[in-house]
């Protein structure tokens, strides 16, 4: 028999539950396998967004823009396309084990890009010389590696935050219903804030240099990692009511449990 809270009582005290929305506990199940992809695409997407790229640069000469908004060509990173896989999973850790769960996993996530700044950092200043030509290819793409991972943390950091607890805020108002608005609700919000961060910090390690450019990468970049989230909704959906089916222990819990 499962040792889950039900909606009418509390494990083991027969007190009646507060009304809170369900979440499951982060302990076994699949939240350290989730985690742990979580903490990959992060590391990876921070990696492949030291590349800067541009589409349509046939009009780099002459940009079309809207105002002081450049339109094209689209001025975007290596890691536009995975890095939406990391609000993705947030999401998912979110709506699933709750905000003390998904904080957790953002800790862990932090730890692990400073970790990899540090790596970083001792492999560019150990000796090199068997193969100058391929020092400096490293030097090339890792000597801009500390402000784009600079810049990731930060944005990283409070994105997940906004994204984690804008989640759980509205979950705690619609309980199990609306998860679209749940999940796209704290997308605008942690995506938004992320972007903005990211860009503000990252720009000039890309080659951005004109302010047309940043809004664009700004704009774009916000815009991008939305609609990615918003075309994965039905994978996201699906993965969500896998986990709240197969985690026994998914129920509603009391308010100190969300508090600590």
């Amino acid at each position: 028999m499962s040792d889950a809270l039900s909606p009418a009582e509390t494990a083991g005290t027969g007190r009646p539950a507060t009304e809170h929305a369900a979440f499951a506990k982060a302990a076994g199940g699949f939240y350290t396998p989730v985690v742990t992809l979580f903490t990959a695409v992060l590391i990876i997407s921070n990696i492949c967004a030291t590349k800067g790229i541009q589409f349509f640069g046939s009009f780099a000469e002459n940009p079309v823009k809207l105002g002081p908004v450049e339109i094209l060509p689209l001025t975007l990173d290596g890691a536009f396309f995975l890095f939406p896989l990391a609000y993705i999973i947030g999401d998912v850790l979110s709506e699933v084990y709750g905000f003390k769960a998904a904080r957790r996993a953002i800790y862990f996530g932090f730890g692990v890009l400073v970790l990899m700044l540090g790596c970083f950092w001792i492999a560019r200043h150990l000796p090199g010389g068997l193969d100058p030509a391929r020092d400096a290819a490293f030097d090339n793409v890792l000597g801009t590696t500390p402000q784009l991972v600079l810049a990731g943390l930060c944005g990283y950091f409070v994105g997940e935050m906004l994204n984690s607890a804008t989640l759980v805020a509205i979950k705690e108002r619609t309980k199990e219903k609306h998860l679209w608005a749940r999940l796209l609700g704290s997308t605008v919000v942690g995506e938004f804030g992320d972007t903005l961060i990211f860009c503000a910090i990252a720009a000039t390690a890309i080659g951005i240099n004109s302010w047309g450019t940043f809004f664009n990468y700004l704009i774009v970049g916000f815009v991008w990692k939305t609609l990615a989230e918003v075309l994965v909704l039905p994978i996201t959906y699906r993965v969500i009511a896998f986990l709240k089916k197969n985690e026994p222990s998914y129920a509603p819990v009391e308010v100190e449990a969300l508090r600590s």
